[in-house]
């Protein structure tokens, strides 16, 4: 989405520093959404390993 959005600027305006900002945003996003994605397995991670924990206990 933000690519095509960086496109249609670029066409309008001629302005190749607001298409290459806008690649840079679309990869920022990226790299974040891989960040919180890595976050999230590993609280999955340690949350699995707490159940199986209690289970052993008996809680």
């Amino acid at each position: 989405m933000i690519k095509q959005m960086a496109w249609n600027t670029f066409k309008n305006t001629g302005n190749i520093n607001t298409f290459m900002e806008l690649i840079e945003v679309e990869n920022i996003e990226k790299e974040l959404s891989k960040e919180k994605l890595q976050k999230d397995v590993k609280v999955n991670e340690y949350g699995e390993f707490q159940n199986k924990r209690n289970n052993i206990i008996g809680k």
